[in-house]
């Protein structure tokens, strides 16, 4: 795959209710066409990290969507714990879908973003053409991720002015005169204190994944990408979830790095699988099992 070429990209908004609230979510599109493939985040990251790989699908004539989960980025971010899950966040997908007239899409995501892709197949199958799983958290990350994200939620509960500070300082820094993921770093940053926590307390105390019960009964394509040597996404779990799934092709990075700073492989890899997913007619995908190196 070379440099991608030009795509449109347009930049859309709509609106999801739940236990009488109405929330903003801002997505952006790339591309045109039927193929649909929606990317989504990991936590407390913005829809922007996922831009070079939709370029680089859009490219390939892939119509995808990056979408802002309730409480980050640029949708809505209620400070009520209560609006954040791993089903909540699968059903706004749905409603994205919905609310682009899109029947199926190829359903993918990197750590909170695979969870959600994979709850969206236990919730809705027959929405989901295939799913692109990169560092999903499951079982054998658990104490990484209450390490990792616990102190992040005692200080926005009780110690404030942390998580406020951090956001003026990075706030003002022009996210075009930095290399890119340093950007995507900043706009991580960004973040006001109630939200944050509510968005943490939610994940840590609601439902997480599908169980191991429903990802065995998952029958879309899917295409697991692990990496080595990263203590919170364990290439455990996702060779644990290359196995469960009855479908999977399983992909282990060189690093987890690579899709950041040389994309090219894992970017084909990705590609050629939604561009395989979208050239079946659903009733006549297989279940083989591959894995690659």
């Amino acid at each position: 795959m070379g440099v991608p070429g030009l795509v449109s990209e347009r930049i859309g908004q709509f609106f999801v209710e739940d236990h009488g609230a109405r929330d903003r979510l801002e997505y952006t599109e790339y591309g045109a066409g039927d193929a649909w493939v929606v990317l989504l985040h990991g936590q407390l990251m913005p829809r922007r990290m996922h831009q070079p790989l939709a370029r680089a699908l859009a490219a390939e004539g892939l119509h995808v969507v990056t979408l802002d989960l309730l409480g980050h980025g640029r949708s809505d971010r209620p400070a009520d714990p209560h609006a954040y899950s791993v089903t909540a966040f699968a059903e706004q997908v749905v409603a994205l879908l919905d609310h682009l007239g899109a029947p199926q899409a190829v359903v993918g995501g990197t750590s909170l973003g695979a969870n959600v892709s994979l709850e969206v197949a236990a919730v809705a199958p027959q929405r989901v053409r295939g799913l692109i799983i990169e560092m999903p958290v499951l079982n054998n990350a658990v104490e990484a991720g209450i390490v990792a994200f616990a102190p992040l939620m005692f200080a926005a509960r009780f110690l404030p002015f942390t998580v406020n500070g951090l956001r003026m300082l990075t706030r003002p820094v022009p996210r075009g005169v930095v290399p890119f993921w340093v950007g995507i770093g900043l706009d991580t940053c960004d973040q006001r204190p109630g939200p944050m926590a509510a968005v943490v307390h939610g994940m840590f105390f609601g439902r997480v994944a599908p169980s191991s019960r429903e990802r065995r009964a998952i029958t879309a394509p899917a295409l697991v990408v692990g990496h080595p040597k990263d203590p919170i996404h364990p290439a455990a779990d996702a060779a644990m979830l290359a196995e469960e799934l009855p479908n999977a092709t399983f992909l282990r990075a060189r690093s987890i790095l690579e899709w950041r700073i040389r994309p090219e492989r894992l970017d084909r890899a990705a590609a050629g699988f939604a561009l395989g997913c979208w050239a079946t007619p659903a009733r006549q995908r297989g279940r083989q099992r591959r894995t690659s190196s």
